[in-house]
């Protein structure tokens, strides 16, 4: 059965009163299957809040199916996800936002508990419920909140001139950093991200690199971004064959662990190779001889009680090839009457 609070779309600041000893999401036994194919088999993960965590794993492992079930959009085959009564978790919508409204107003709008206050306060004419309105608008800094919202955009490439535009003046690459900018100003308790640099320059990208070093909440991190994992998260969750593992560190750190993980692996099915065969070798030789039947037969169970190593498996690369073209005469390309943007 899967337990959470009701997914906001206004969201708070990460809470500083959370104790590192409690965990903000708890992943336990978790299944997920799309189209029958099994993506997560009794999976488990546990976020502290305040941390960031990498989530890899090769194409189609299920990465974003685990992100959306986290976000309460498909429900899991098995086990359960937990976020914490009090957590708030925010996330970049797949739909890039459009419409008349500018590139602040639209990521202002995303607070969607400030614009009921404000609003509230504009039309309420109770005295207590004034002072509570007001009371709440100052907990949440929303006099900032416009100064913090052009920041955010201003780090993800839009100038002030930029910003004043409406949302339906921009590509849809530019909508996304707009989609972005709207996840970021929130500041949710968990910051969920599917690779957030895909729609970013070297520029952006190293601005939200810098902003996520610094975001008190906790976040989980889908990207191929190497550099982007190095320099933001503080553990990595790799999700191969149906199971998550969790290494403290970034995406080098990651490797490195695993590859002498993998010798040490690889050493010791050496060692237990070479066991089983001087035993198996033994016993092919003295089976049939009475006087050593009974070495024999402690040798077959001795065998049997062999420990198996599994290697560590790496996934496999994809090659392509493409044959040579044959010549063809110019022009290769023609764009007439052309409009971009």
């Amino acid at each position: 059965m899967l337990w959470r609070d009701k997914l906001l779309t206004c969201c708070q600041p990460a809470h500083p009163e959370y104790e590192s000893s409690v965990s903000l999401l708890v992943i336990h036994d978790l299944t997920l299957r799309i189209a029958g194919r099994t993506l997560l088999d009794q999976a488990n993960l546990s976020i502290e809040p305040g941390r960031k965590v990498g989530l890899i794993g090769r194409n189609g492992a299920g990465k974003s199916t685990l992100l959306a079930a986290i976000a309460g959009d498909i429900q899991p085959d098995g086990g359960s996800i937990r976020l914490s009564s009090r957590a708030r978790m925010g996330r970049v919508k797949q739909e890039a936002p459009s419409g008349p409204a500018s590139l602040v107003e639209t990521v202002l709008a995303g607070d969607t508990e400030r614009a009921s206050l404000l609003a509230e306060a504009e039309t309420t004419t109770d005295v207590q419920r004034i002072a509570e309105v007001h009371e709440r608008l100052i907990a949440i800094n929303a006099d900032s909140a416009p100064a913090r919202a052009a920041s955010i955009l201003s780090g993800l490439g839009f100038n002030a001139e930029a910003q004043a535009r409406p949302v339906s003046d921009f590509s849809g690459g530019w909508r996304m950093r707009v989609s972005l900018a709207t996840a970021l100003f929130l500041e949710p308790d968990l910051l969920l991200l599917d690779e957030p640099t895909n729609h970013l320059d070297l520029e952006a990208t190293l601005w939200l690199e810098g902003w996520l070093t610094r975001f008190g909440g906790a976040a989980l991190i889908v990207s191929h971004d190497r550099g982007l994992l190095d320099a933001c998260v503080d553990a990595i969750a790799h999700l191969d064959r149906g199971k998550l593992s969790l290494t403290p560190g970034g995406y080098e750190e990651f490797v490195r662990i695993r590859t002498e993980q993998a010798l040490q692996q690889a050493r010791a099915a050496e060692k237990v190779a070479a066991r089983r065969a001087h035993m198996q070798s033994f016993v092919d030789r003295f089976r049939a001889k009475a006087t050593k039947a009974k070495q024999a037969q402690a040798r077959i169970k001795a065998l049997e009680k062999l420990p198996v190593i599994d290697s560590v498996v790496e996934d496999t690369p994809t090659r392509f090839e493409f044959p040579e073209p044959e010549p063809l005469p110019p022009p290769m390309l023609t764009m007439d009457r052309v409009t971009i943007g």
